[in-house]
């Protein structure tokens, strides 16, 4: 079995940072702003008005279909507003606003313990889908829906994603230290639903103490185990850790479940085990503030809702003499810009980079034309062609791009603009050339033209 995957790139970690400061919990003081759309899919539905009292844990949106997921407050205190708020992508987008008491006072029934004797595969999928868990790797895709493959019995690897390959990042690596059984706990759960499955705990090799701690863990437990990787971006993709466990590449169009694979974050797994046991809604999960910026860099559990400006004052602010000139929604690789601190967190926000210098302000004025080196192909996990599809995005040619060079398959991972000495940036053309796709796409269905 290969430990590692085609391509990748070796960016620096600046895990020091921050990988040895234990989770604590963060309670905010300020008010609490929740977006309806944390999720892929359909945004989820208001079930308060404005004044309505509200305790933690409580049901303040619900889903409105399949793919979506309700949305449970992480505070008491009672319903400000519903109204458009400046979220972290920039946009304005329909939030409740909670008046925070400070209290933090729980719903009647959360943290109430079950028994699990005597549940069944259905319970456990409902709790899951109650309690509104999304993937918390980033993609936010509702996991009650991902547990319901098509074949459950063709399933044959349930894998926990705790490869946390972000630069910066390193929420995950204290979660599997400290809470390395309930992360077991929860992936026995899902095991339960899926007989003919191995649950493979797949880390990097540069988080030893977390590696210790989850084979401590899964010891004695029936088809589970351990599996070191290679430390090498993006090792926690979900097809990579899939073509490293299976020892085979697949196509990047086929889902996991078509060649009989589920992944999930270590963090989504954790909150399973707390939804199914404890009647703990999805309201909070762990986060990283880092960056070369940041006074004091930590990891936490967080409360959906929370402003990031106030966990960054509450932890110390900025470096004395150090002017921000960047901020990201996660690390340097696949996170985003952010131009407003003020934005809440989310369900997928797992982490807050701040930096004193701008790495792609700093990648324009030194870049040049495509020197045809080819780095870009021979770094790509998915096996594009970088350089082509560029090219083809430069004349518009939006057919060949999508139809000959398969550029939809880009998963926007970085490591094509990272090691091009050209300084282009090639990830933010293609996430762009996509969207314009995408929004083509749209269009034509809705004027009649889709098939």
């Amino acid at each position: 079995m290969r430990n590692t995957f085609r391509g990748g790139v070796h960016p620096g970690e600046h895990k020091a940072l921050s990988r040895d400061v234990p989770l604590q919990w963060f309670d905010p003081k300020g008010e609490m702003v929740y977006p309806l759309s944390q999720h892929i899919g359909k945004p989820a539905k208001p079930v308060v008005k404005k004044n309505d009292p509200v305790s933690v844990g409580q049901c303040i949106a619900e889903a409105d279909g399949f793919v979506s997921a309700p949305i449970y407050c992480g505070c008491s205190g009672k319903v400000k507003a519903i109204e458009k708020r400046r979220i972290i992508s920039g946009a304005l987008a329909e939030c409740i606003v909670i008046e925070n008491d400070g209290q933090f006072t729980p719903a009647e029934g959360v943290f109430s313990e079950r028994d699990l004797s005597d549940i069944t595969n259905a319970e456990i999928l409902d709790r899951v889908r109650d309690a509104g868990i999304v993937g918390l790797g980033g993609a936010g895709f509702p996991t009650h829906v991902k547990l319901r493959p098509k074949d459950p019995m063709g399933i044959r690897y349930v894998i926990a994603n705790g490869a946390e390959c972000e630069p910066y990042l390193t929420c995950n690596d204290q979660l599997m230290r400290q809470f390395a059984d309930e992360i077991v706990s929860g992936l026995s759960l899902i095991l339960r639903l899926f007989p003919n499955a191995e649950g493979v705990i797949g880390i990097e090799k540069n988080k030893p103490e977390a590696i210790t701690a989850m084979q401590k863990a899964v010891t004695g437990k029936e088809r589970m185990r351990v599996l070191p990787l290679q430390t090498k971006y993006p090792q926690g993709g979900e097809h990579n850790l899939i073509k490293v466990v299976m020892g085979a590449d697949y196509p990047v169009a086929m889902l996991p479940a078509d060649v009989g694979c589920i992944v999930d974050n270590v963090g989504t797994i954790y909150a399973i085990w707390r939804a199914v046991r404890f009647n703990e809604p999805l309201f909070a999960h762990c986060f990283t503030l880092s960056g070369d910026a940041v006074k004091n860099p930590g990891n936490y559990f967080v409360r959906d809702g929370t402003c990031l400006n106030e966990i960054v004052e509450a932890s110390g602010g900025l470096k004395e003499g150090v002017t921000l000139k960047k901020a990201l929604a996660g690390g340097p690789m696949m996170g985003f810009a952010i131009s407003d601190l003020s934005a809440p967190v989310q369900k997928t926000t797992n982490g807050l980079t701040l930096l004193p210098e701008d790495g792609a302000e700093l990648g324009l004025l030194k870049q040049t034309a495509c020197l045809r080196c080819g780095r870009c192909t021979t770094v790509c996990p998915t096996g594009l062609l970088p350089e082509l599809m560029a090219e083809a995005a430069r004349k518009g040619d939006y057919e060949r791009y999508e139809k000959k060079l398969f550029g939809l398959e880009c998963v926007a991972c970085g490591s094509c603009s990272y090691i091009c000495p050209a300084k282009r940036p090639l990830t933010e053309t293609f996430k762009a050339v996509k969207a314009e796709i995408m929004a083509r796409k749209r269009a034509e269905q809705a004027g009649g033209g889709g098939k």
